[in-house]
């Protein structure tokens, strides 16, 4: 749920940003990527195990149809209430999942490897946006 309110908000925040900070965050992306992996994976290392999302269905009693509304010959309305029935209904269970711990940290050396790799790859790239798109103020 969190994941889905972050993505319909993203456009929103994209549309209020300037054109260099576009450009900065869209050659930076993948660097922002990695950078949420390390955290993820030092956290993990921290703890000792992972945590996982696990996505299960319940089935609940849900409204499955409007109300209905008719009219007598007299031109009274009548309405009838909504239909009901079962349905698989989504939810999501964070759960700990057992982790190798020397993979992981093996993992982590390397994506803090991949990070300095790409810092250095986006630094003209910046500097490339910046250059583009120069701030007015």
């Amino acid at each position: 749920m969190r994941h889905a309110l972050t993505l319909l908000l993203l456009p929103l925040l994209a549309a209020c940003a300037t054109p260099q900070e576009r450009c900065i965050s869209q050659v930076t992306r993948d660097l922002r990527v990695v950078d949420a992996l390390i955290q993820e994976g030092e956290l993990n290392l921290a703890r000792g195990y992972a945590i996982e999302e696990v996505t299960d269905y319940r089935t609940e009693w849900v409204q499955c149809g409007p109300p209905i509304v008719r009219y007598r010959p007299d031109g009274k309305r009548v309405v009838y209430p909504a239909r009901h029935c079962f349905d698989q209904v989504p939810y999501t269970v964070r759960q700990p999942k057992a982790i190798d711990l020397a993979s992981q940290a093996r993992t982590l050396e390397q994506l803090k490897r991949k990070r300095a790799e790409l810092a250095r790859a986006a630094g003209p790239a910046v500097q490339q946006c910046r250059a583009t798109y120069p701030e007015t103020k």
